[in-house]
């Protein structure tokens, strides 16, 4: 790619992959952030690709990934983005990297620690961007709890509740919840990589895991009910549930501390606002903003369900910020808004909890993971 410094012209991205991550998420996004301009996708669906021209009338559509990497090696492309399938991310990540693109891969990076390890000394030698798309980071409902813990609003944390459930009492079939280990389906990795994720970003490494994963749901073949305890090296403990079997759900973050707690129920509206067909650079239109009735409380000695606590202002949802992040990075050079790094450290948690589910036993990773 030309230098950085240089450079006045937006970086040119191909996307690969155009199901629900690629068209509802990385595609909407890309589009609306400045520096970036959406130049090609690829997807063998007629389908898709006719849903891509419509959607953004200005991208080159293509049937396969090799297309989108032959762009990049040629010069034409500077940054790849993978949308697809699981399986796919650490061998067309690789030849991202080897045809001089910078990378942004959907989560998870990799099934192992060690993949995406190899993944990021790749990048470093080769000297080009490498992030992972953990858009979460950006939730209305997370920002808010970083900024307690920024406020010392709860006092010394001690527990940490986290949860992404759902109620599917019936599978919906592919790769996503194919029992085939290559196909790293089932929501430990799935949601759980969200999860985990939010977990190490708030308080640090982990130093041990114990983790339930089951299969509830007649014809299910992977993971569908996932519960881990995460020890982080500073002494919080996360307790965090992923699940498609559950009736009745509970909040989506629970975080208790010395002094006081915070509750919040609801999901963060920007999947939902991104699935409608919203867009964050409609102009007069809040993103990511929810309603009051939606807000979280803090409080201590009582239920927030029966009037405990006071009510928290929830911060908008900021999923802009991850591509704003990455442009900015291509273009100064900085490090991106995730690293490879981090989701290494992440994914060390989840073949932990794997490893804990199939023995019944806790596994111990280290301080240093």
């Amino acid at each position: 790619m030309s230098d950085p410094e240089a450079r006045t012209a937006p970086y040119r991205v191909g996307l690969i992959g155009y199901g629900l991550a690629g068209s509802v998420f990385h595609a909407p996004l890309i589009a609306a952030t400045d520096g970036l301009v959406l130049d090609t996708v690829s997807t063998r669906s007629p389908d898709r690709q006719a849903q891509a021209r419509a959607e953004h009338p200005q991208v080159r559509t293509v049937a396969t990934a090799e297309e989108v990497l032959d762009r990049a090696a040629a010069g034409d492309l500077d940054l790849i983005v993978l949308a697809s399938p699981n399986k796919t991310h650490v061998p067309l990540a690789t030849a991202a990297l080897e045809a001089g693109a910078a990378v942004v891969v959907d989560k998870p990076l990799a099934a192992t620690a060690a993949e995406a390890e190899r993944l990021a000394a790749l990048a470093d030698r080769r000297g080009l961007l490498l992030s992972v798309f953990q858009n979460r980071r950006w939730d209305n409902d997370f920002r808010t709890v970083r900024k307690l813990l920024a406020d010392d609003a709860l006092g010394e944390v001690q527990r940490f509740e986290s949860r992404f459930e759902r109620w599917r009492p019936r599978p919906k079939g592919g790769w996503r919840e194919s029992g085939d280990p290559a196909e790293l389906g089932g929501l430990l990795y799935d949601l759980g990589s969200h999860l985990v994720d939010q977990a190490l970003t708030l308080f640090g490494p982990a130093v041990s895991v114990y983790a339930e994963a089951d299969i509830r749901r007649p014809g299910a073949e992977a993971d569908d009910d996932t519960f881990l305890a995460v020890t982080h090296a500073g002494g919080v403990r996360s307790h965090l549930w992923v699940s498609a079997t559950t009736a009745q759900l509970g909040p989506r973050f629970r975080v208790l501390g010395s002094r006081a707690g915070y509750v919040k129920y609801g999901l963060d509206p920007q999947e939902a606002a991104l699935r409608a067909g919203r867009r964050p650079d409609t102009e007069g239109t809040a993103w990511g903003v929810e309603p009051e009735s939606d807000w979280g409380r803090l409080g201590a000695g009582e239920s927030p369900v029966t009037g405990g606590g006071q009510p928290v202002p929830t911060l908008p949802g900021a999923y802009p910020a991850y591509y704003a992040a990455i442009a900015r990075a291509l273009r100064e050079g900085g490090a991106p808004p995730v690293t490879a790094t981090e989701a290494a450290a992440a994914l060390r948690v989840l073949e932990a909890a794997k490893r804990s589910a199939a023995q019944g036993v806790t596994v111990q990773i280290g301080a240093g993971s």
